[in-house]
């Protein structure tokens, strides 16, 4: 790879990096502390994946049902 290549490479895994740990931190946030973050970390995708969409759904209804969610 050429010094461009790698450079272009490194950023591209920065960002992946950041948008990793940003979903982690939310899911955390949203658990309230049911998953720490040292739990949330050691998810594998797919359960990352379950829980974002109960996430999603939960906070779907809580928008529908006009409870306080904060």
């Amino acid at each position: 790879m050429s010094l461009p290549e790698i450079e272009a490479e490194i950023k591209k895994m920065d960002s992946e990096s950041k948008a990793f740990r940003t979903e982690i931190f939310k899911l955390a946030w949203f658990m309230r502390g049911s998953v720490d973050l040292e739990q949330a970390f050691m998810l594998d995708y797919q359960d990352r994946e379950i829980i974002g969409k109960i996430i999603e759904d939960n906070l779907e209804t809580t928008k529908k049902s006009g409870l306080n969610f904060f």
